[in-house]
C-alpha cells in the first residue's frame, strides 16, 4: 500500500495502525479501509470496542466514510407502521417454564434450539419468598440507552416503539451490549448459522427491523414485525401454551394472548402491572403482572439456552 504524499510517516503510522485494529475486528474492509486512510481527521474522537475487549479512540473520519458509502441496508428498516404503539404484557402467575416462547423464537429467526432472544430466568424476590420464571425480551425502550451510544446509527427507534437494528450498517462495536441494562442483545460471532445447511442459509429473507444475521453485529428480539404488521402475534405469544405474553396496541388500548382479548389500561391497573427497572428510566414497552394467585408450583428446569 503506498503512503499518501500529503501525509507524514508518523501521521500515517498513526491512521494504519487504527485502520489495522479494525479491519482486524472484523469492523472494516479493503475498500472501507482506503477511505479511512484518505479521508482527513476531523478531530472528533468516537469510542470503540477493540477486537480484545479494550476500549480505544479512533477519529470520526475513520467511520463517517465508510458508513457512507458501504454499510447501507438494501430494505427499509426504519419505518414503523402508521398510528401503532406496540406493547407487551407478562403476566409471571402464568409462566412455568415451559420454553415453547424460547423455541418459537428460535425458529422465526433461525436459530438453533438452544438459543434465542428470549431468555427466561429464575427470579426470587426475598430467601422466604417461593421464586418464580421470567421471560425477558427486548423491552423495546421509549428511552433506550442503545440507540444513544451507537457510533453510526444502526440502532433505532421505530414510530410504533420498536426498537430495530440495522444490521447492514451496524460495525460491530458492541457500545449498544454494553449500555443495555436488560442485557437483551448477543453478538453475532458467526456460529448461530453452524446448524443450517446452505440451502437454509440461502432462504434467509432479512426482517423488517432486525435479525438479518450478518456475522459480526448485534441481533436481539423485534417484536417479528414481519408479522405485527399484518396484524398478527409475534410467535412467542402464539406458541406459549399457558397464554402468559399478550402483545398488542397502546393507541388501540388492547392487548391479545390469542385466547382473549383485553383492554390495556385496565389489565395493568386492576392487576398492578410494572416496568422492570423502573428507576433507570428507560421507559419500557414491556410490562410485568406479578407472580400473584399462581397457575402452577414452581419447579426447576434444565436449563439448555446460552
Amino acid at each position: 500500500m503506498e503512503i499518501p504524499k500529503n501525509a507524514t510517516r508518523r501521521k500515517f503510522l498513526k491512521t494504519g495502525l487504527v485502520a489495522g485494529a479494525l479491519v482486524a475486528g472484523g469492523t472494516l474492509g479493503a475498500s472501507e479501509l482506503i477511505s479511512a486512510i484518505d479521508s482527513k481527521p476531523t478531530g472528533n474522537k468516537i469510542k470503540l470496542l477493540s477486537p480484545d475487549g479494550k476500549i480505544v479512540e479512533v477519529d470520526a473520519s475513520v467511520i463517517s466514510p465508510s458508513v457512507a458509502g458501504f454499510l447501507v441496508s438494501n430494505h427499509n428498516v426504519r419505518q414503523g407502521v402508521p398510528g401503532k404503539k406496540f406493547v407487551m404484557v407478562i403476566d409471571l402467575s402464568k409462566c412455568k417454564n415451559a420454553r415453547k416462547c424460547h423455541k418459537a423464537c428460535s425458529k422465526m429467526h433461525y436459530l438453533p434450539e438452544n438459543r434465542s432472544y428470549i431468555k427466561v430466568n429464575k427470579m426470587q424476590d426475598s430467601p422466604e419468598a417461593s421464586p418464580y420464571w421470567m421471560p425477558t425480551p427486548c423491552f423495546h425502550c421509549d428511552n433506550p440507552p442503545c440507540v444513544k451510544v451507537c457510533p453510526v446509527g444502526a440502532t433505532f427507534k421505530l414510530s410504533d416503539g420498536i426498537v430495530g437494528i440495522d444490521n447492514a450498517r451496524c460495525i460491530g462495536c458492541r457500545f449498544c451490549m454494553v449500555a443495555c441494562p436488560y442485557n437483551a442483545r448477543v453478538f453475532n460471532w458467526g456460529e448461530e448459522m453452524f446448524h443450517l445447511s446452505p440451502e437454509e442459509k440461502n432462504a434467509i429473507k432479512p426482517h423488517e427491523a432486525c435479525g438479518s444475521h450478518v456475522v459480526g453485529t448485534v441481533e436481539k428480539c423485534d417484536f417479528c414485525p414481519q408479522k405485527t404488521g399484518d396484524n398478527k402475534l409475534p410467535d412467542c405469544v402464539e406458541a406459549c401454551p399457558n397464554g402468559v405474553f399478550y402483545f398488542g396496541d397502546e393507541v388501540e388500548d388492547v392487548i391479545s394472548n390469542g385466547d382473549e382479548t383485553l383492554q390495556l389500561s385496565k389489565v395493568l391497573r386492576d392487576k398492578a402491572g410494572y416496568r422492570f427497572m423502573e428507576d433507570l428510566g428507560t421507559k419500557p414497552r414491556v410490562y410485568y403482572l406479578p407472580p400473584v394467585d399462581r397457575q402452577f408450583p414452581f419447579t426447576e428446569t434444565k436449563q439448555t439456552s446460552k
